[in-house]
């Protein structure tokens, strides 16, 4: 009975030994140096080889060949199946395919959280603001002295419009001080902001709310001295997109804390898992946008001095971010599919 059976193992591999010899040289090859190492032919010729050797594998399985015969033909298969169907591309391309789909999709399918975190902050900025100009000694209460850089209701209009206006760019100047100062509290923000959604979203509500305090103070200072549409004009240049990340950051943590208080169907730490992912994409995104905040910054504060255009870049940054984000409903269906 032996004899046979080793003899029929022997056949089968003999036949079809030299197509498993090729998918393997073609496999190796794309593991080194990927598809783009393949020729057309060899292409068109990889999914033939590897149904064949699929066809392969069930046959062996089915007359219980020898046993190396098996494992050779499942790792084969197995490495066949990645370089068939599986989406190598280059880190470049997957960035590309991440900022131009995933990050608009992601937040199309946490709008709501989104929506909630800018009333938050806009019920600051009102609150902050009206407070302040009801009593500007309430400036002290919410603007922290790193922020101030000296500033405050007793400061003259010029001393603010100079630090407006400041084209000194040396380290030690107030306007750099100040957006140095406002680029670090906004990021971290943004990030306590994410991490603390897991404690059901509250302490994240909460620091949404305080950094619309400091920004509406801010406004009212401003405001007090005639200055309000240069403040507005010069701090949202930068602050359209730094202020929309940190509320991403914050929908990122909403999304975390109802995944805690409410996991649905699936079981507290499944949803915190499947929903965490998607809001760790988002934060991861809106640490991007800060950093282009931080250009941003940079570009209006030293190359334009204009009021007028300031205020037209920061209506262009916003329009701008709106369009991407609207973008995200065409693919939110694929992105947002139960993983």
């Amino acid at each position: 009975m032996t004899a046979p059976l080793a003899l029929k193992s022997y056949r089968f591999r003999a036949e079809r030994e030299a197509s498993w010899r090729e998918l393997e040289a073609l496999c190796m090859r794309v593991e080194e140096r990927g598809l783009a190492s393949l020729s057309e032919d060899e292409l068109f010729a990889l999914p033939g080889l590897y149904r064949a050797t699929l066809s392969s594998l069930s046959v062996a399985r089915a007359i219980s060949l020898d046993q190396n015969v098996l494992a050779y033909l499942e790792g084969l298969c197995a490495r066949a199946y990645v370089c068939v169907y599986g989406l190598r591309r280059r880190g470049l391309a997957v960035l590309w395919e991440f900022l131009a789909r995933g990050l608009p999709a992601l937040v199309w399918g946490m709008r709501k959280e989104l929506l909630l975190a800018i009333v938050l902050l806009g019920l600051g900025v009102a609150t902050g603001l009206a407070l302040t100009l009801a009593d500007p000694e309430r400036f002290y209460s919410f603007v922290e002295p790193g922020m101030a850089q000296g500033r405050g209701p007793s400061a003259s209009q010029a001393d603010l419009a100079r630090v407006l206006f400041d084209g000194d760019d040396t380290p030690g100047s107030l306007l750099t001080l100040f957006a140095s100062f406002l680029f670090t509290h906004n990021a971290k923000i943004g990030i306590v902001c994410f991490a603390l959604g897991i404690v059901a979203g509250a302490p994240t509500a909460l620091l949404v709310f305080v950094n619309g305090l400091t920004f509406g103070a801010m406004v009212a200072l401003h405001a007090q001295k005639d200055l309000l549409v240069e403040f507005l004009a010069w701090v949202l240049g930068h602050g359209v997109t730094e202020l929309l990340a940190v509320c991403l950051c914050a929908a990122a943590g909403f999304v975390l804390g109802r995944s805690v208080v409410f996991p649905g169907r699936h079981g507290r730490l499944d949803s915190l898992a499947l929903y965490g992912r998607r809001a760790g994409a988002v934060a991861i995104g809106a640490v991007g946008m800060f950093f282009v905040a931080a250009l941003l910054e940079g570009f209006v504060r030293q190359l334009v001095p204009s009021t007028v255009v300031r205020a037209a870049l920061a209506s262009a940054s916003g329009l701008l971010w709106l369009l991407y984000f609207w973008s995200g409903r065409r693919h939110a269906a694929r992105e947002l599919a139960p993983s």
